[in-house]
């Protein structure tokens, strides 16, 4: 056996609850504004209108396995899980969901894992995100962004010396407290849910994690640009808000892009519009949807790869534990991501000389392109 070494083991976290249930299928506040919900139907121009409305009078298509994950720009003004709705109508997928929901206003990176990949959701959503966003000084919003009714104001306009010297009370480990519109439960109640029938929300703070925040453009005395990578469970849209309060100038968020979210940056992302031309060429046997692509694994970059036997594998592959003897046995703990002959069979725990498996990977179907399994080496 051999260990491949990488910055070092993650244990295997399931999402909180908010999170667990975003990335799979439910809405939030994120995703659905004030003024409408995620089933509000569209023009019939509109390319993300109403499923039955543009499958009417079309062969249904059966759903297939399709392994992998799709790292999608999203557009302004798509919702995330109607994101991977028309993701996974493209690839004929029996199985997406996604990995952090943005909101309605923002674009960028939003990583929509399709079957298998699902199983590796959490460990993207615990990684580290990156945002490029505006602010918008003089009001304050009841929703922190551009979306909500006005609630404070102020004619003041702070310079670029006073944001930037505030900005350290912003970094590093700090209390937040989230949004009045956002999908965190009160007595099982949806917090926008409760700020939409009027209700005060009463959220308490919690600790965030803020990496790196800087001012990097002074568009004019109005707009600030900013930068920001930050840890789960972080709102941006509360950055603002907090930001704003304290120079007396308020603010809320005009303009948002996600540049990272764990593993995955700019580089892996690729536009609705082109995705949609690649299933185009892919009907008419000019390419293949494969190459949209990326690995299983490419969620695991940070824990250690094990390769095993193919004897190993098949006990593994019945749940079964299996010994770890010889000079090749690896003396850490903790999680890997096992292979065999190159392939990912599994996620597993080792402990006490044994490697158990947690998650199997069943890899039968649509997966990555040699060439886009090569660019996760």
């Amino acid at each position: 056996m051999t260990v491949t070494p990488a910055n070092g083991a993650i244990e295997p976290q399931i999402a909180d609850s908010d999170g667990a249930e975003k990335n799979i299928s439910s809405d939030s506040r994120h995703d659905v504004p004030p003024s409408e919900t995620a089933t509000q139907p569209r023009g019939n121009n509109d390319p993300r209108g109403n499923k039955q409305q543009k499958n009417q009078g079309q062969p249904r298509h059966d759903k297939r396995d399709v392994h992998g994950w799709v790292v999608l720009d999203k557009p302004i003004g798509m919702t995330s899980t109607h994101a991977v709705a028309v993701v996974k109508r493209l690839f004929q997928a029996k199985r997406a969901g996604h990995a952090g929901t943005l909101d309605p206003l923002a674009s960028g990176g939003l990583p929509i894992a399709l079957g298998e990949a699902t199983k590796t959701v959490p460990f993207v959503m615990d990684g580290r995100k990156r945002y490029r966003f505006t602010v918008a000084w003089g009001e304050e919003r009841d929703t922190d962004d551009t979306e909500g009714r006005v609630v404070k104001t102020s004619e003041f306009r702070p310079s670029a010396e006073a944001i930037r010297d505030l900005l350290p009370q912003f970094t590093g480990m700090i209390e937040q407290t989230p949004p009045q519109y956002s999908a965190i439960k009160i007595q099982g109640e949806r917090a926008y849910d409760l700020a939409r029938d009027g209700e005060i929300v009463e959220l308490k703070p919690r600790p965030v994690e803020i990496h790196y925040l800087a001012l990097v453009e002074q568009e004019d005395s109005s707009h600030s640009v900013f930068e920001a990578e930050c840890g789960k469970g972080t709102y941006v849209r509360a950055l603002a808000r907090d930001i704003g309060r304290i120079l007396g100038s308020f603010g809320h968020i005009c303009a948002l892009r996600r540049t990272l979210v764990g593993p995955f940056g700019e580089s892996d992302m690729i536009p609705l519009e082109q995705l949609e031309a690649l299933c185009d060429r892919a009907a008419s046997g000019e390419g293949s949807l494969a190459d949209a692509l990326l690995p299983v694994e490419t969620a695991l970059d940070d824990i250690p790869a094990l390769a095993v036997t193919r004897a190993d594998a098949a006990r593994l592959h019945r749940g079964q534990a299996v010994l770890l003897r010889g000079r090749d046995a690896p003396n850490s703990s903790g999680t890997v991501y096992v292979t065999v002959a190159g392939r990912l069979l599994a996620l597993a725990e080792i402990g006490n000389g044994e490697l158990i498996p947690k998650r199997v990977f069943n890899l039968t179907g649509l997966t990555a392109s040699p060439a886009r399994n090569n660019e996760s080496v």
